[in-house]
């Protein structure tokens, strides 16, 4: 591993581009390589052993055709489900995962009670469950598995976005899952902090926003996880040093490829050097 060889990042589609946002602002020198299994999604919905084998695989085509120094794997449910045995399988790759913020929530809310927001393969892992149980002593943690709403937002990704918020699907199903948590705001036995848990869900803070009011805090963990990246690649002497060439984006997808340019446009807001699609056994 180099300095200026790149850091990889995967997710099952297009919510891996919110933490690699956050890298890009995190480490500006970098030279990013993102995948989207899109032809295998979505993860939240599949066994662990599915997941497993996808995360190793994209792991290895990473290392085997890019060179890369590290890895994101910038999705909860590969994160919970496979990022051990991808340590276990390479054990020198330096690996960071992301799972649902819930010790700042715990930390942060005034009324101790917090939504989470998440896949269901996530909220049904040991890691999870674990991860709850560390943050439950005094905090109440409410949980919904929101079925189908990852894949919702890759559909919409290329839609145009629309006037009114409130007529789109993503608004039917963000209140469905909203008003299943319960009562939100600043009142005794009200929720006032509410845990993005899938990297997709940054993308419908607009009508998460609508529906919540503005003294609900909203967390995702993009920015942890790029910081906690520049802290263990500084560690290791990997960082990419200043004025070493432009920063390269490269994206690629196992399906949907139309779907990841839609959203490195709107969200990246810059143009990658390479989009294409990609085949990963």
């Amino acid at each position: 591993m180099h300095p200026a060889s790149p850091i990889g990042i995967f997710d099952s589609g297009i919510g891996g581009l919110s933490v690699l946002q956050a890298l890009r602002h995190e480490l500006p020198h970098e030279h990013f390589i993102y995948v989207a299994d899109s032809g295998y999604a979505p993860y939240g919905e599949r066994d662990e052993a599915f997941v497993q084998q996808r995360t190793s695989a994209i792991a290895r085509h990473l290392r085997a055709q890019h060179g890369i120094k590290a890895l994101v794997i910038a999705c909860n449910t590969a994160t919970a489900a496979a990022v051990e045995h991808v340590r276990r399988e390479m054990p020198d790759l330096p690996l960071i995962g992301v799972e649902p913020a819930l010790k700042p929530a715990a930390l942060g809310s005034q009324t101790h009670h917090v939504g989470v927001m998440a896949t269901r393969g996530t909220v049904s892992s040991a890691r999870f469950a674990r991860l709850l149980g560390e943050h439950s002593q005094n905090t109440h943690f409410a949980v919904e598995a929101c079925d189908g709403l990852a894949h919702a937002i890759e559909q919409a990704t290329e839609l145009p976005q629309p006037a009114d918020l409130h007529s789109t699907e993503l608004w039917a199903r963000c209140a469905q899952h909203v008003q299943a948590l319960g009562s939100f705001g600043l009142k005794t036995g009200e929720i006032d902090t509410l845990v993005l848990g899938c990297t997709h869900y940054i993308f419908v803070k607009d009508e998460l926003r609508a529906l919540l009011g503005p003294e609900v805090q909203l967390i995702d963990t993009g920015a942890a996880v790029a910081r906690q990246v520049r802290r263990l690649l500084g560690q290791m002497d990997l960082l990419a040093p200043a004025g070493g060439g432009a920063p390269e984006i490269e994206l690629y997808a196992t399906g949907g490829l139309n779907s990841l340019k839609a959203a490195a446009q709107r969200w990246l807001g810059v143009a990658p050097q390479r989009c294409e699609a990609v085949e990963i056994g």
